[in-house]
């Protein structure tokens, strides 16, 4: 696996990992995933000791909107890549002792079968993470926690204290076009639609297991 570069971003411990893809005529090559490549170069320290358990494949309609989900028990880190169609991510600082605590970012990540190199997202345990998607597309999750039902939490995308502050504003624009949208609660569950607000969980006993103090190593 060739790594070409590690962006931060506005919230930097969300990263995007930026690998080579070998092209020609006939199409491309790419490794996805080295396990030596992410241990030993200088720029992965990040991912120092993250073990991935668990690997994930979704596809969603256009329109949907995913999230925003964490899990604490135990807590998953996420590595995500779009394989076809159009995802823009989102990642939310959820530590309440975070100076951040609260700041959303968004990243645009469509897929291009012509582009030279390829993208994971990596979104540590600490920050909510959900996606919207513009057009049918499916992702792939490389998860460092087996999902547990019992111990996962959601955040609202629509809850009215999220501070979009950092968010690209073209990307927002998508975002409140897509969730005001006719029909759009018939593409987003019931689930994520009724999630916390950003008040609720900071009052929620769970958010004293998301702190920098307590993630440690993850923040």
């Amino acid at each position: 696996m060739q790594i070409l570069d590690v962006e931060n971003l506005k919230l930097p411990e969300v990263k995007v990992i930026r690998y080579k893809r070998f092209t020609d005529n006939r199409g491309y090559f790419s490794e996805i995933f080295r396990r030596d490549d992410f241990r030993n170069n200088k720029h992965m320290d990040f991912l120092r000791g993250a073990e991935f358990v668990q690997v994930n494949e979704a596809f969603s309609k256009k329109g949907v909107i995913r999230g925003l989900h964490f899990q604490f028990d135990p807590y998953m880190d996420k590595m995500v890549r779009t394989l076809e169609g159009r995802m823009i991510d989102f990642a939310l600082d959820i530590r309440k002792d975070s100076g951040t605590f609260g700041k959303i970012l968004a990243y645009d990540m469509p897929y291009s079968s012509g582009a030279d190199y390829g993208e994971w997202i990596w979104v540590p345990a600490g920050f909510a993470h959900g996606n919207l998607f513009t057009e049918d597309s499916r992702v792939e999750y490389f998860c460092t926690g087996q999902h547990n039902p019992g111990g996962e939490v959601g955040i609202s995308p629509f809850a009215g204290d999220i501070d979009w502050s950092l968010c690209d504003s073209k990307l927002k624009e998508i975002f409140d076009k897509v969730g005001k949208g006719a029909g759009a609660s018939s593409l987003i569950s019931e689930k994520d639609l009724s999630g916390l607000s950003l008040g609720e969980w900071k009052s929620d006993e769970r958010s004293e297991e998301f702190t920098i103090k307590k993630l440690g190593s993850n923040e």
